[in-house]
């Protein structure tokens, strides 16, 4: 009786044996496959994934993500992500301008001025180096003090005088002691009317750095406004987010007339989007909205103005909207038509999303590859502190580097992978139907062991 019982454990642990090697998972439970190539320094490595890699995962967090060596062995991996806000503390602060002049017939880039300030940097005036003629002077542009701001400077919003109507367009330049200057680029508000309405957009975007002071120098001097206010929001940050990865442009649809929809190839944190504007002078006030799927609500992600307008032989574009960075599988944008619209036909968009790394750790011989594409297979990445010890942004600068095979990417998942997961999928089925069987067999026997009778000495 005993020794039978045992034959029974036996069984049961074997049967645990063969649960646990079902689950381990191989190349080819993957739908893509793509070949990395690897340089510098190990055991660690780090990959920045392009979008048309990622684009192939089947789920959005990209928990069907692994790293295989030569023998078919998963690698220990973690993923290194940015969120579209590292930011705190964000604070919208007012400062001082001063104007800026120099003469009308001047061929200076910037005006020479003569400034005083107080003992901790902050601007008290600002003057021409040379004395100016009356009626010769010729406001060229303006200077902002940020000098008591210390964090990275994230957005500027200008307001000015009515009189100034249409796009304002100018250079911008930071420095630190007035006399480096460097170009941040180029900034553009507008203040505009149609159809009895006005629209105006006052908001500049900054690349996130700090500086003392901003140089507004216009394009054209003599449509320089009179500024009202001048304000600066700055964010303490954590860390810097990863750079933006763009998509090929993507094709929509239209279902009415002034509203446009796009279908995402898979849940997305999408934080810009880029709208063709193939007409010369559109002009078209939208809001966008965007969902997971098809049976949840509309939710409201973006509004703005967009514009491809010709001024003095050149195209004046504004063809960008920036998102929160919230997942959203469908777009809607929402046409204001009277400013025009944007045609019958849904225009095509590009969107941007944050790139995303991972580090893995290399064990056994190489080459290896990175699989994804599986609608089944849990998470399995670590803690990149975890995964490096004394880890620091530093180290992970420092690590070697895996790239991707773009040549050998295998036919995107829509087309091609529903055979690879069902062939899968019945492989796994019928495992478990043997296993599940052989439970019930281990089952019966220990049943029918426990029930027959002792034997009698």
């Amino acid at each position: 009786m005993s020794q039978k019982l045992n034959l029974v454990w036996l069984g049961a642990v074997a049967l645990g044996v063969a649960l646990s090697a079902s689950a381990q998972e191989k190349p080819a439970d993957f739908a893509t496959q793509v070949p990395l190539s690897v340089s510098g320094e190990g055991p660690w490595y780090r990959l920045e994934m392009p979008l048309n890699v990622q684009l192939n995962a089947r789920q959005t967090d990209l928990s069907d993500v692994r790293v295989f060596n030569a023998a078919g062995e998963a690698q220990a991996y973690a993923l290194a992500r940015a969120p579209a806000q590292t930011s705190e503390n964000r604070t919208l602060t007012d400062v001082k301008w001063f104007p800026l002049y120099n003469s009308a017939d001047s061929t200076e880039h910037a005006p020479s001025v003569r400034v005083q300030s107080s003992a901790n940097g902050t601007l008290v005036e600002v003057q021409p180096s040379s004395q100016l003629e009356a009626g010769e002077e010729m406001l060229r542009g303006w200077l902002l003090d940020a000098s008591s701001i210390k964090a990275p400077l994230q957005q500027l919003i200008l307001d000015w005088t009515s009189e100034r109507d249409g796009f304002q367009r100018f250079t911008i330049e930071a420095s630190d002691d007035l006399q480096h200057w460097q170009s941040w680029g180029e900034g553009q508000v507008a203040r505009l009317t149609f159809a009895d309405e006005q629209v105006e957009q006052h908001e500049v975007a900054l690349p996130g750095q700090s500086a003392r002071y901003l140089r507004l120098l216009w394009n054209t001097p003599q449509s320089a406004p009179t500024l009202t206010s001048a304000q600066l929001q700055s964010a303490k940050t954590r860390s810097l987010p990863l750079p933006l990865v763009w998509s090929q442009p993507l094709a929509g649809s239209s279902a009415k007339a002034g509203e446009y929809t796009w279908q995402l190839p898979m849940g997305l944190n999408v934080e810009r989007l880029q709208v063709e504007l193939s007409q010369p002078n559109s002009l078209a006030p939208v809001t966008l909205s965007g969902r997971r799927e098809s049976s949840l609500p509309w939710q409201a992600l973006s509004s703005g103005l967009l514009y491809r307008l010709t001024q003095n032989g050149q195209d004046v574009v504004q063809n960008e909207l920036q998102l929160s960075g919230q997942t959203v599988q469908q777009l809607k944008l929402t046409v204001d038509e009277r400013g025009g619209g944007l045609g019958a036909e849904a225009p095509t968009v590009r969107f941007a999303v944050r790139s995303i790394q991972l580090v893995f750790l290399a064990r056994g011989a190489g080459p290896y590859t990175l699989a994804l594409g599986s609608a089944t297979v849990k998470a399995a990445n670590l803690p990149l502190s975890t995964l490096i010890p004394d880890y620091s942004a530093a180290k992970l600068a420092a690590l070697g580097k895996a790239t991707v095979d773009g040549g050998a990417l295998a036919t995107p998942a829509s087309t091609a992978t529903t055979p690879a997961t069902m062939d899968t999928n019945w492989k796994k089925f019928g495992l478990w139907a043997v296993l599940l069987l052989s439970v019930l067999f281990l089952a019966a026997m220990a049943f029918s062991l426990l029930r027959k009778p002792p034997v009698k000495p």
